[in-house]
């Protein structure tokens, strides 16, 4: 079971980006994308086809899933987060801390 995944609202816990939020755009392996997080600087080439312009743009780079860390709201810190059973057989994932459970 995944920690992270899309749609989770995370917080960088180092790097140059530390303490930076933002929600997952996509999980791919070990490396999470986070909107408006590692912004990073592209020259494209022009694609007629695919109707894209040429330039420079601007868009997130990758992060190591293991510098983030899933934000709590109820806390407003970012908390380390386990899995656990629960007795109709599904699978959540849980704040370490509180117990709480994250998917409702």
């Amino acid at each position: 079971m995944n920690r992270i995944r899309k749609g989770d609202q995370v917080l960088v816990i180092t790097g140059k980006n530390k303490g930076q939020r933002g929600d997952v755009l996509r999980v791919e392996g070990d490396r999470v994308f986070v909107s408006n997080v590692n912004l990073v600087k592209r020259h494209t080439k022009p694609n007629p086809q695919a109707n894209q312009a040429g330039g420079i743009v601007e868009r997130e780079a990758s992060i190591h899933i293991s510098n983030v860390q899933l934000f709590n709201p109820a806390t407003n810190k970012g908390e380390r987060v386990g899995a656990k059973t629960l007795s109709d057989g599904r699978k959540v994932r849980v704040f370490r801390s509180s117990g709480e459970v994250v998917d409702a």
